[in-house]
């Protein structure tokens, strides 16, 4: 099933829905006008400034009260994101261009989540391979690969209300992942995967899940619980280098052994070897060096500062442009300014590179806009308008500051050589980049919010739809194009060991941050039959390939792929039907 066709579906089953729930309102109670309701007494007043009022019920009234409704509803007030998608729908636009602003809201979310997946894939992962840890795919590059993921369910369990999404976002996205992407790898490339690292990590998600649905099922969670909720990632990642550990040691006594002619290397069972063994960590910067050099020109040539400027401002690499089809070409015309934009705030240490990606008149010039974009965005842009005792604008502050920093580096380096510090800009790049991330993630958790009003739709549904498919439809397009290559281990590895990441820190970062708002546990509003339909879905499709794979030998060929995919299309039909009350207890 597409997810235009998804779409589709959804757009005709929520307006069905509204059509009925609208009829329903006319016939059992009035639709009150605005100048009615200044005049209702005190008990039907309270009904719309109730605390406990959902947003979603704007829908069941009439046009010209929806507005009034938004405004006095605490439900309907989203303190993240720069944008009050609410206010825009109800308030600013007509009520007869709903459809258009929807139209133009999903033609704005897709920009958002190109915005994650770019400063997540080119800016913030190349921060973090300077301290990688290249262990089985469990390294530091989790955060960066997983960071649309975590901040999108950091943003929504910030907020009781838009929990749903977080939990409909990683409950989704582990479906999503651990079906379609790793049926798409066993269709494109079928192959042997290493057996203890499979069941270690399809065990440890297990373990996640399960924890999770309880924390769900009784509706709150404690801090002590939460801490090892998260500690558990921490048992994970000991598990994964203890096991290296024991089989790098177990390799080598091996190939000692066999280099003193005692025993054959075919006799070694490659079925537990490391998911990454298939590619060494160590080679591509060579493999990159080798590639550069073949382009290195003969004479040398220096190039002037202001050319060095403006050939690290073009993002488009003329020798990859012409082996691309048109259609990598419009998605790149597309995505320029943004990169542009990213290009010019977020500085890139690259390890892989001779000179390490110096570029003395852009960092220079990162020295300025970096500052400045972490304090406009910080939290979205609360400390925009912040003076510094009720005086001085910190904008300014760090303006000048940058400025000062600017001015000293560029007249203490040179265009050739890059100085000694310059790893710092790697922190830098990482601190901005996740900065944006996190901002983007707020105005997704927004704007899903709104589209799940006006569209009648549970935070869930949405969650494990639109934002769940958002953030995992570039691991899938990765993962498949590393099987392609030759590696399907490293693929399938990508598919567990990144979700688990995602799925701890995303539930147990966003419960202390709203532990830390409220000052007490955090509490979980129900979600229904939704909730328990997706969990169960995800604890299935585990408990299979947990059972299926020993079962077939550890072999992934095209039959389990094809399961896995059909798995998915019925989740998500029962999911759809599950969410407009279709199926249904009782």
């Amino acid at each position: 099933m597409s997810s235009a066709a998804v779409l589709s579906l959804l757009l005709v089953l929520s307006y069905h829905r509204q059509v009925s729930w609208g009829s329903h309102v006319l016939a059992n109670q009035p639709v009150v006008g605005l100048a009615g309701w200044s005049s209702l007494n005190n008990t039907q007043t309270n009904m719309f400034q109730d605390s406990n009022d959902k947003c979603d019920l704007v829908m069941n009234l009439s046009a010209a009260d929806r507005c009034a409704f938004v405004r006095n509803t605490p439900d309907c007030n989203m303190e993240d994101g720069f944008i009050n998608y609410l206010h825009v729908a109800f308030c600013l636009l007509p009520p007869n261009l709903t459809p258009l602003t929807i139209t133009l809201c999903m033609i704005w979310l897709l920009f958002l989540f190109v915005i994650l997946g770019l400063t997540a894939s080119k800016f913030d992962v190349s921060a973090l391979a300077l301290t990688a840890v290249c262990v089985e795919g469990v390294t530091f590059l989790a955060l960066g690969n997983g960071a649309p993921d975590v901040f999108s369910a950091i943003a929504a369990f910030s907020h009781p209300h838009t929990a749903g999404l977080a939990v409909g976002a990683l409950f989704g996205a582990g479906i999503f992942v651990t079906t379609v992407v790793a049926g798409s790898v066993a269709l494109v490339k079928p192959f042997a995967v290493a057996s203890r690292p499979f069941l270690r990590d399809v065990i440890f998600y297990m373990v996640a899940v399960f924890w999770t649905f309880l924390m769900l099922f009784r509706g709150t969670t404690a801090l002590g619980e939460t801490l090892g909720y998260l500690s558990l990632y921490v048992v994970y990642v000991l598990t994964v280098i203890i096991s290296a550990y024991i089989y790098n040691r177990q390799k080598h006594s091996m190939t000692s052994s066999v280099q003193r002619g005692a025993h054959n290397p075919e006799e070694f069972d490659s079925s537990d070897s490391s998911d990454y063994e298939d590619v060494p960590c160590l080679t591509g910067g060579s493999i990159q060096q080798e590639f550069e050099s073949e382009y290195r020109p003969l004479l040398p040539y220096s190039e002037s500062t202001s050319q060095i400027l403006l050939s690290s401002l073009n993002p488009v690499d003329n020798r990859k442009w012409r082996r691309k089809s048109w259609g990598w070409r419009v998605f790149k015309v597309l995505k320029t300014p943004l990169e542009v934009l990213l290009l010019l705030c977020v500085p890139v240490v690259d390890p892989d590179k001779e000179d390490r990606n110096w570029r003395r008149p852009l960092n220079c010039f990162h020295l300025i806009t970096a500052p400045l974009v972490c304090v406009l965005t910080f939290q979205s842009g609360m400390y925009g308008n912040y003076m510094i005792q009720g005086q001085f604008p910190l904008w300014l502050l760090m303006l000048l500051l940058g400025l000062f920093l600017s001015a000293i580096v560029f007249c203490s380096t040179t265009n050739d050589c890059p100085p000694r510090y310059h790893t710092l800009f790697a922190l830098l790049g990482f601190v901005v980049s996740a900065v944006l991330i996190s901002a983007a993630a707020s105005e997704v958790v927004s704007l899903l919010h709104m589209l799940g009003v006006a569209l009648s739709l549970s935070n869930t549904v949405l969650g494990l739809t639109l934002l769940a498919w958002g953030n995992s439809i570039g691991d899938c397009f990765s993962d498949i194009t590393i099987a392609r290559q030759g590696y399907p281990r490293m693929a399938i590895a990508a598919c567990f060991g990144g979700i688990i990441f995602n799925m701890l820190f995303g539930v147990g970062i966003g419960c202390l941050l709203q532990m830390i708002k409220t000052d007490s546990g955090v509490q979980f509003e129900s979600q229904g039959l939704l909730t328990w339909v997706l969990a169960g879905s995800l604890g299935l499709s585990l408990v299979l390939s947990f059972v299926i794979v020993p079962l077939s030998r550890f072999h992934l060929d095209r039959r389990y792929g094809i399961f896995l995919i059909v798995f998915y299309a019925v989740f998500l039909l029962i999911a759809l039907l599950t969410e407009f009350g279709l199926i249904h207890f009782g």
